[in-house]
């Protein structure tokens, strides 16, 4: 198992990354390789700094570095020796098994979609976030931004992606599917939404269970929730503002702490031909070990394999 890492990508970039690096080190597969793609005299030269002494982090040369203001198809192109490009290339020749990056995150969609591309049959891979429950444990979210406008069949996709992601990765049987809507009656919303509704409504590889509202997201009616990347994105900002508010406060409980992004470290890329993970820019050493982490949990429970059989089939 080989993690390819975004050493240089990330606002606390480099040093950031590889302390997180050397954090997950510790509790990952001992079979399992972590690859910090960046400057390679940078990041040997934190290792050492780190006291790292190791053997399952390698270090792999990128000379360039895409900016987080850059334009992301511009940068991909005129910078091939970055380190979100070099990562995107390790993947594609099977030399890494996921790829995470805090860096850019529009590069980071380009490279996804034009490297190692969608997985025939997906018509706009979604990324995916995850959302806490008052229960315990954690459903999912998707899409939170990278489809602003979504078909019907596009958000019934969703769906699916979804409740295989929930079964596999968050061990949740026979996961519920619940429409974000306005309304729990089967006739609200726009067009889109109604139509939607009758596509999942109909679809037999899912257990829909209708319409959710904002107020359901943290309750266990849905496991998975289906919005486009517009409303996922507005919910998902919201509910880590939350957080912040608390924390300003001097407020702590053990429900809310899970509202910080560090918990689960980043965002997946679902429906592309590998394991991909978007972090936040500001990510932490703590959110870069769980990001490794959660990478580590899609690659054992064969996600993505699973995404490209069920639309192969």
């Amino acid at each position: 198992m080989r993690i390819a890492l975004d050493a240089m990508g990330g606002d606390y970039a480099p040093e950031a990354i590889v302390k997180g690096a050397v954090l997950a080190a510790q509790e990952i597969d001992k079979s399992a390789t972590i690859v910090l793609i960046g400057k390679e005299d940078v990041v040997n030269g934190l290792l050492k700094e780190y006291g790292y002494t190791g053997s399952n982090i390698t270090v792999v040369n990128a000379s360039q570095v895409i900016e987080m203001g850059e334009h992301p198809t511009k940068a991909l192109t005129q910078k091939p020796d970055s380190s979100i490009a070099v990562g995107f290339s390790m993947m594609k020749m099977q030399k890494a098994d996921a790829f995470c990056s805090a860096g850019n995150t529009g590069a980071m969609l380009v490279g996804a979609m034009f490297s190692v591309k969608a997985i025939e049959g997906i018509l706009r891979p979604p990324i995916a976030n995850f959302v806490p429950k008052l229960s315990g444990g954690y459903g999912i979210i998707l899409d939170v931004g990278a489809n602003a406008d979504c078909k019907p069949e596009v958000l019934e996709q969703f769906g699916e992606l979804g409740s295989i992601y929930a079964k596999y990765v968050l061990d949740i049987q026979n996961p519920k599917v619940g429409l974000m809507n306005l309304g729990e009656e089967e006739g609200k919303g726009t067009t889109v939404i109604q139509a939607t509704y009758q596509r999942l409504k109909a679809n037999v590889n899912i257990n829909f269970i209708g319409n959710i509202e904002g107020r359901d997201l943290f309750n266990d009616k849905a496991d998975v929730i289906v919005c486009d990347g517009y409303t996922g994105n507005i919910i998902l900002k919201m509910a880590e503002s939350l957080y912040d508010i608390l924390h300003e406060k001097g407020m702590k409980d053990p429900f809310f702490e899970k509202f910080n992004y560090e918990a689960e470290g980043g965002s997946p890329i679902l429906g592309v031909n590998g394991n991909v993970v978007i972090g936040h820019g500001v990510s932490s050493p703590v959110a870069i070990c769980n990001m490794v982490l959660q990478a580590q949990k899609m690659i054992s429970s064969k996600v993505w394999e699973r995404f490209k059989k069920n639309y192969s089939a």
